[in-house]
């Protein structure tokens, strides 16, 4: 392993902390939390921008504001720049390129020039890999190309390639040249190691491009320390990858798998918890249908068209939110917003509508947040951050650890409302998991929230409707959770 860096990881989700645990997380655009946690050396910092669910230029503008301040403030400092990752979805949907650019751009100005790219988007935890510049994706335990899943169908992101340089063509809009794009392969991985990783990657000049193949954390741990001896060198990287590769980034190994005991529910809540759905791919519709089928729930299906007709909208929410609360005293809820796709030929429309649907979401339960449910999962990448900050009023928080390794994470808010203090929190991709993991999760939180109630009484909960931090507003939707 190498020594710990300091990483400063710009989440274009809150799903890219799955493989880590004990690392910080800030929900808010602001420079002050950040440098709180990267003025010390070898701490990781993971900054949720909610950046994929934005169009380019807005995507570009997070990440270059917010990093320029953070590294203006630590060059002032005399203190040393963390490596900057751009982390995103493990089957290859988000800004690729445009977001590395706008990082490699910040340092360049600050006269740091960036000899490369390492293009790492494995998720091994989940069946995302990458084997001879292939990526590949595992669904219902048969792997395939990724270029060939509903993931690379997607109304915003969508792509044809599953070959990461020709992938990254075609990202470019063919701006890249495949001869200019390095690969570091299995084999130089496996028979070189460091020595032969770290040449490769001295051939990187000029913001190159390099795929990164990996099928194991071993190789992800062999390309963090050739990495290592590069940055010893003077050389600079910027990272674009999937969740795996920011734990050997980190210096961490392993991972925390939580069980009951492990979950604190706080006193004042109702006996049950909600789970809130965005995510519209197949494999979160069967996860939601294994748990329909193994609990007795409350069920809420929010009807798209009504959540676009801005008349019958705010009493439709509150009539949703009403019913939850209510019953939250005897059942676990459920809240989706129904499976049909409302699709445009332009994708910053298909954003658009993805866009209100998200906040007519995020406002239920930023209503049922109030009454203090027994615990919250979101289900869905930018699903869990709009709930997260916007819903719950979350600002920063630490990763507890995870469900099941490498994958669904448990977040402690250090900084948000009183009635959100004490639920656990958890973030739950859309397309990760098997079609039971939905309902696992929910067990395991229920049982967490039975030993509470065994230990004491309840306290008395506020009236649901009394005022309070609102965080709910106009904001973003995941592409892939919404209709788009």
């Amino acid at each position: 392993m190498t020594a710990p860096r300091t990483l400063l990881v710009l989440d274009d989700d809150p799903t890219g902390s799955q493989c880590v645990h004990d690392v910080d997380v800030v929900l808010e655009l602001d420079p002050e939390p950040v440098l709180d946690v990267v003025r010390h050396p070898g701490r990781t910092c993971f900054v949720l921008t909610n950046s994929r669910a934005r169009p380019e230029a807005e995507a570009v503008a997070i990440n270059t504001d917010l990093v320029s301040a953070v590294l203006g403030t630590l060059a002032a400092e005399d203190l040393p720049l963390p490596h900057l990752v751009s982390r995103s979805d493990s089957t290859l949907r988000g800004h690729v390129i445009a977001e590395p650019t706008a990082l490699a751009d910040v340092l360049e100005q600050r006269g740091v020039a960036v000899d490369g790219f390492l293009f790492a988007p494995a998720m091994l935890e989940a069946g995302r890999y990458t084997e001879g510049d292939v990526h590949h994706a595992v669904l219902q335990g048969r792997p395939m190309p990724v270029g060939e899943t509903d993931f690379a169908a997607d109304a915003t992101f969508g792509y044809s390639s599953s070959d990461l340089k020709d992938f990254l063509v075609e990202r470019s809009g063919g701006t890249l040249d495949r001869d200019s794009i390095l690969s570091i392969g299995l084999e130089d991985i496996r028979s070189g190691g460091v020595p032969a990783v770290a040449e490769i990657l001295r051939r990187a000049r000029d913001r190159a491009w390099v795929v990164v193949n990996a099928t194991e954390y071993a190789d992800l741990d062999t390309v963090a320390q050739a990495l290592a001896v590069l940055e010893a060198e003077g050389r600079t990287f910027v990272t674009r990858c999937g969740p795996s590769f920011v734990r050997p980034l980190a210096g961490l190994s392993g991972s925390r798998e939580l069980g009951p005991a492990d979950i604190v529910v706080g006193p004042g809540r109702l006996p049950h918890g909600l789970v809130a759905v965005g995510s519209h791919v197949g494999l979160t519709n069967r996860q939601l249908a294994e748990l329909r089928e193994r609990r007795d729930l409350y069920e809420v299906e929010l009807d798209v068209p009504t959540l676009l007709d801005d008349e019958a909208r705010s009493a439709y929410v509150a009539d949703a939110v009403a019913r939850i609360v209510g019953a939250l005293e005897s059942s676990d809820a459920v809240v989706w917003t129904s499976r049909e796709l409302v699709r445009t030929d332009d994708p910053d429309e298909s954003l658009a509508i993805a866009r209100s649907v998200s906040d007519a979401l995020v406002a239920v339960v930023h209503g049922v947040a109030r009454a203090r449910p027994a615990w919250v999962v979101a289900k869905g990448g930018i699903t869990s951050h709009e709930v997260a900050h916007r819903g719950l009023g979350i600002r920063r928080a630490t990763v507890t650890g995870q469900f099941f390794p490498g994958q669904i994470s448990l977040f402690q808010p250090t900084d948000a409302p009183a009635t959100t203090q004490g639920g656990p929190y958890v973030v739950f991709p859309g397309n990760v998991g098997g079609e039971s993991a939905l309902a696992d999760v929910v067990d395991v939180l229920d049982r967490a929230a039975e030993r509470a109630r065994a230990q004491g009484p309840r306290r008395g909960r506020p009236d649901p409707h009394e005022s309070g931090p609102d965080t709910a507003g106009p904001d973003t939707a995941d592409p892939e959770e919404n209709p788009s």
